[in-house]
């Protein structure tokens, strides 16, 4: 006989209580408890996996030496963004996360992704929309896949026996706060049903060796919505970002167990869907800023990609009392920092002046090596003097005012030499190594005294 029960479970880490706590015991968050109702059975639970769990019983411990292990086929997305992104393309039996904030192109993005991949038979589950809408879309970014099998359901059982019944290669479930089980005696996107319809659908993929994508929405916060046990389960987490007013979106790694979390992908959206930005330095690069003041061009790195990024500063006088400090894209406690060092170790007054900073296009860069940039930048507009558009420049700055070498400067050379730069700035001492004969001139600085005298003589 089935037992209503009602329980309190911490909206951020997923822990339950019998009684409602102001501050959860295990994740330390204030105000997170929701009730929620459970149904208890004194039968033995069936499979959450509707039939596909193997018999546990067969397997036994071995040692670590006795595990064979081999070089995993990735599966070819044909998107070289994603696959980077991914590590080189989806393992099979991953379970990857995709969240991003609503309508910024998630389901575009999967759809476009999996449409591309007419050998693969692929199982897109659909809670929130239509048949009739996903076709539409797919009309509209000209793409045809007769692999690609459609079924708008939530119920969790049943998508287990759709699965069962097609035998997909990919299985698309969008989104995961829309799916719900019977087993759970609670709506649909409560901490509840996202924990056991996530664990089940990881159990699905890891037994049957079938790579799952998951797409899931934001909260307010920024975080993917559900509890964090469903971040800690999956393989994968992406985030797609990206301002809506704006035509760029950033795919970024989170947590990736197959490769790297420094990797992201830039996609620009047109009303044909996601164009894949191979070379992102010259969209991110204004080609008019000659003779503006308060922009500098940085060589900066994310994962193994160099790019050249615009970074923008405005400082004037303060209207009243106390100045405003203002980033955008930039650590703000950084760019204090980096303020402090300007006028103790440069002898320049900013402590009346209003300091806006912006880096072009969109990004949230946290490479150190545009630290140079910022405070070029910075200096550029409190001057009112311009910097010369055929200079860019690398170098992290520490706390005496000196500019500390930063890694991978080949690579930022020879980025800014085959984008027409004529003069770099970079580090003392950190050519260590280098043996490529380039054609840019190389100025390397101790100090920013030293790089603010190359800049503006």
């Amino acid at each position: 006989m089935a037992k209503a029960k009602s329980v309190f479970v911490c909206s951020s880490c997923g822990n339950d209580s019998p009684k409602w706590l102001g501050k959860c015991p295990v994740c330390g968050e204030w105000n997170t408890y929701v009730e929620e109702l459970v149904l208890k059975t004194s039968a033995s639970k069936p499979s959450r996996t509707g039939g596909l769990a193997s018999d546990s019983s067969k397997r036994k411990p071995l040692q670590l030496k006795d595990v064979e292990t081999s070089e995993e086929l990735r599966i070819n997305l044909r998107d070289e963004e994603f696959n980077r992104v991914l590590g080189g393309g989806l393992v099979p039996g991953s379970l990857v996360l995709i969240g991003g904030e609503p309508g910024i192109g998630k389901s575009t993005l999967v759809l476009q992704t999996i449409l591309k991949l007419p050998d693969v038979n692929i199982l897109y589950i659909s809670g929130e929309e239509s048949a009739k809408q996903l076709k539409l879309r797919a009309d509209r970014i000209s793409q045809q896949n007769q692999n690609c099998f459609i079924v708008c359901e939530t119920n969790l059982e049943q998508i287990f026996v759709h699965i069962k019944n097609v035998n997909p290669d990919i299985v698309i479930i969008d989104s995961i706060q829309t799916i719900y089980s019977d087993m759970v005696e609670s709506s649909p996107g409560s901490v509840s049903q996202v924990r056991e319809c996530s664990a089940a659908i990881l159990k699905f993929a890891k037994e049957s060796g079938t790579p799952t994508i998951l797409i899931g929405h934001i909260n307010k916060e920024g975080s993917i919505a559900g509890p964090k046990v469903l971040e800690h389960i999956v393989d994968t987490v992406l985030q797609f970002e990206g301002d809506q007013h704006y035509m760029y979106r950033i795919l970024r790694s989170i947590k990736n167990r197959f490769g790297s979390t420094a990797e992201l992908g830039i996609y620009e959206m047109r009303q044909s869907g996601l164009r894949e930005v191979s070379n992102p330095s010259e969209l991110l690069l204004t080609q008019n800023h000659e003779g503006l003041s308060g922009v500098s061009i940085s060589a900066a790195i994310e994962g193994v990609r160099p790019f050249l990024i615009e970074t923008q500063a405005l400082v004037s006088t303060a209207a009243y009392g106390t100045p405003q400090r203002s980033a955008t894209g930039f650590d703000i406690r950084r760019m204090n920092m980096l303020l402090a060092v300007l006028e103790k170790r440069a002898g320049f007054k900013l402590i009346q002046k209003d300091v806006f900073l912006n880096i072009a296009g969109g990004l949230k860069v946290n490479d150190p090596a545009i630290d140079l940039a910022v405070i070029s930048a910075v200096l550029s507009s409190s001057l009112d003097i311009a910097i010369e558009r055929h200079v860019c420049m690398a170098g992290e700055v520490g706390l005496s005012g000196e500019i500390r070498p930063v890694n991978r400067i080949e690579q930022r050379i020879l980025e800014a030499e085959k984008l027409g730069f004529s003069k770099i700035l970079i580090p003392h001492n950190n050519l260590k190594g280098f043996t490529s004969k380039v054609k840019i001139e190389i100025v390397q600085v101790r100090k920013v005294e030293e790089a603010f005298r190359q800049l503006f003589g």
